[in-house]
């Protein structure tokens, strides 16, 4: 099995689930005892918060870019960041190692199509959702992606940096979140992408009427696979659907 490097802490709360994926998806591949060889660089997330507030992307790309090269240097074979939002600066990371960067984007991509839909509702941060980096490269992998209206872009947003990352999980929240995948499967959604990885800690497949698409579980099962195989080929059976 490859070596995967982790660039995590953004937030811990969804890194920590990345390692027991990880580990899982290991273990039901090889059996027994097996788990996944792995290296985690854990950044500091207030940082990484505020240069994003202050739109200082250059400078976090920098700090991402010197993980990668960390974890390069310690041996892993292939590279994820363990964080939708920070996917902005992907190239970045990218052009800083000569290992390959697993794209959260494109592990989601795959899983949709695969599942044969193709018309999703997107909820993640702020950035994800009005921004191209993340939207545009869901879209270039052949999917139609709906958003939240402004009041459920600021809902989605909220809940993220104010509750999940702090590991706060609210029974209210998850009945908002719930009314706004309501709403986005009556605007043709047929499935509802779980945009940040701190999202599914809160949205279990029960509280969509709509197949979901966990993207830490579904970018955890890509690194491995491809760690065990060599090939990168998203397994659709990881989505939680109904």
């Amino acid at each position: 099995m490859k070596t995967i490097g982790l660039i995590g802490g953004m937030s811990w709360e969804s890194t920590a689930q990345y390692y027991r994926l990880l580990n899982e998806f290991t273990r039901d591949r090889l059996g027994g005892l097996h788990s996944a060889r792995c290296v985690l660089y854990s950044v500091d997330f207030a940082e990484i918060e505020q240069l994003q507030v202050q739109g200082r992307w250059t400078e976090a790309g920098e700090i991402l870019a010197a993980a990668a090269k960390a974890l390069e240097a310690a041996g892993a074979e292939m590279v994820l960041i363990c964080t939708n939002t920070m996917h902005k600066v992907a190239d970045r990371v990218e052009a800083a190692v000569s290992i390959p960067l697993l794209h959260l984007a494109d592990a989601t991509a795959q899983a949709v199509r695969a599942s044969g839909l193709h018309r999703v509702g997107l909820l993640g941060t702020a950035f994800t959702m009005e921004q191209d980096f993340y939207r545009g490269r869901l879209e270039a992998g052949g999917l139609d992606v709906r958003i939240p209206d402004a009041d459920g872009r600021t809902t989605v947003h909220h809940v993220i940096y104010e509750e999940l990352c702090l590991g706060i999980v609210r029974e209210e929240s998850r009945t908002a979140y719930q009314k706004i995948i309501t709403d986005l499967v009556a605007g043709g959604a047929q499935g509802i992408i779980l945009g940040c990885t701190e999202i599914e800690l809160l949205i279990r497949p029960e509280d969509s009427p709509v197949p979901l698409f966990p993207t830490a579980r579904l970018h955890a099962a890509a690194a491995v696979h491809t760690a065990l195989t060599g090939t990168q080929n998203n397994r659709p059976t990881t989505s939680t659907s109904r």
